[in-house]
């Protein structure tokens, strides 16, 4: 009777274990299947060239540079209407005239005369 008793309980035992041992790895292949198809729905989402987060980054991007455009189109269009006027506005002409080349209008004309300090009008050095 021990002899059965004992080749009984390893025959319990051992199917016992390998019961808990089949267990365990099916437990282990569903995590790990699970596991697999997150990373499958996760690269589905955010893998490649153009995941979520990439496609933010270029429409954060993108309305930058459209704010960037919008600013330089209204300095184009202000130095477009600044040409145009330069070029038909009498008055600008000669405010820029006066301001820039030192010109004078009609008969309000003055001459100055400068001259190297020591040295008269007859250019003789003093």
């Amino acid at each position: 009777m021990a002899g059965k008793g004992v080749g009984g309980s390893k025959g319990r035992g051992a199917a016992g274990r390998s019961d808990a041992a089949i267990a365990l790895r099916r437990r282990i292949g569903r995590v790990l299947m699970i596991a697999a198809g997150f990373a499958v729905l996760w690269f589905a989402v955010e893998g490649g060239e153009y995941g979520t987060f990439d496609l933010v980054r270029q429409g954060r991007a993108e309305a930058r540079l459209r704010a960037e455009i919008d600013s330089v189109q209204r300095i184009v269009d202000s130095l477009a209407a600044y040409h145009k006027r330069l070029q038909t506005d009498v008055e600008l002409q000669e405010r820029i005239a006066r301001e820039e080349f030192g010109m004078v209008k009609g008969a309000h004309e003055l001459l100055y005369r400068f001259a190297e300090p020591g040295v008269d009008s007859g250019g003789v050095r003093r």
